[in-house]
This record gives C-alpha cells, structure tokens and sequence, in this order.
C-alpha cells in the first residue's frame, strides 16, 4: 500500500514541476535546469520519508571539485538523490533515456552524458569528449560501473567503460558504496521502510595503470557495501594481496 500511494504521489510530482519548468528551459542554463532538479529530488526525498518511512543517510564527504563518482548501484532511489548530494554533477546515463519525451529534454538541459552500449568504440569517443566538456565546465560525472542496477549483497564485472573515462580524463575517482536495494527493489511498489545509506569513500588519485585502477575501485566499493547490508566481505584468496 505504500509503495502504491508513493508511485501515484510520484507521477503527480514529476507531472507538476515538469509541466510548470518546461517554459523555464528555454530561458535557463544547465545550472539553472540542475536547481530545478534539485527541488524535484527535494519533494520525492520528502515523500519517501512521509509515505514509505525510508530515510537517507549520507556518510563521508561528497567531492566539492570536478571529478569521476563511481557509484555502486542497487535501486532507482540514488539515480534520484546525487543532485542534491553533488549540486555541480552531469550523469552518464543510457542513449534512450534522452528520447523519453519531456524527460529526455531535461536531462540533455541538466547535462546527462549518453553512452551508447550497442555502438562500439566510436561512441565511447563521443562520450569520452563529452565527459571532457563536463568537467572543464566545472561538472563532476557520476557513473555506475557495474552498468545495471545489482541487488544486495550480488556483484557484476565492472564494465571497461570506467577505466576509460580515468585514463582518457585523468581525473580523480571517488568511490561510493551503497546500501539502498533493501528499502527501494526492483518492483514499481517495491518500498520497504527503512535507511538508504550512501557513502562517499576515499578518492583514487589518477595516474594508476588500468588493472590497478579497476582493482581498487571494486576493493573499494564492494567490501563497503556488503558491510553497509550486514554480510561478511569473502576473504581474500591465499597469497592475494590488495
């Protein structure tokens, strides 16, 4: 029942404030379009917490400077808070979210990055010279390594995606670890009450090889998230050393 008066205060919401900013991008900037977002992650943080009895709690420090977020990514409730969390921030996100009539508009106003994933390197070009753009325009970029949304406690290979946006970009990459996939599932009404936790770790410096950045971006991101759910982080392999 939460999760059914939840969605309808959701569509309402976005409906709402979508409609009355539309008039507004044609006379704002990609700063004013993110504040508009701001508010609209304002009103659902507001409406998980009264209607579904889900808070967000924030641990470390997010980054105050252009860098690569690199995200573990568990249920649709981040995708809708880092606004908020970073306000200077551009997200890499799917080509065809930019076709969602209305939605699309405002992500290519907000600064989204699209990554076409069928399209083989000549696309990964594009969006490294985008991503470049971003963070010379004082952006930070999130990105989910993984690529898909990942339940507690399970893990995906990390998508050679990432590497490249460190390598080409040479950018600082904050890892964040996360626990949200237990109050927020896969399901349109899947809410459960409960703490969404997001946590800023600390930053990779860049200058590493690729192997050695993709090992302590996961060391970094998955033994923290499975402690924020509880589990007990597998032992490393005799002679493995991180």
């Amino acid at each position: 029942m939460r999760g059914i008066v939840f969605q309808i205060a959701f569509v309402a919401w976005t409906l709402v404030l979508g409609l009355l900013f539309l008039p507004l991008t044609l006379l704002l900037d990609g700063r004013g379009v993110r504040r508009c977002a701001r508010i609209w992650e304002a009103g659902i943080t507001l409406l998980l917490r009264l209607v579904c009895g889900i808070r967000i709690e924030v641990r470390g420090t997010p980054p105050t400077t252009p860098c690569l977020i690199a995200a573990k990514h568990q249920s649709v409730l981040e995708t809708l808070t880092f606004h908020r969390l970073v306000p200077n921030i551009a997200i890499l996100l799917k080509a065809e979210l930019l076709r969602v009539p209305l939605l699309g508009r405002y992500l290519r106003l907000a600064g989204g990055v699209a990554v076409d994933r069928d399209a083989g390197t000549k696309a990964m070009r594009k969006t490294i010279r985008e991503a470049h753009q971003r963070l010379d325009d004082g952006l930070s970029l999130l990105v989910f390594p993984e690529g898909t949304r990942v339940p507690p406690g399970e893990r995906r290979p990390y998508k050679p995606g990432i590497a490249a946006l460190y390598l080409k970009l040479e950018r600082a990459v904050v890892p964040v670890a996360l626990h949200t996939g237990h109050v927020w599932g896969n399901g349109v009404f899947a809410k459960r009450p409960g703490v969404a936790v997001i946590a800023f770790l600390d930053p990779i410096p860049p200058g590493l090889d690729r192997r050695t950045f993709m090992a302590r971006l996961e060391q970094a991101i998955e033994p923290e998230s499975l402690k924020l759910a509880g589990l007990q982080p597998p032992s490393p392999a005799p002679g493995f050393s991180p």
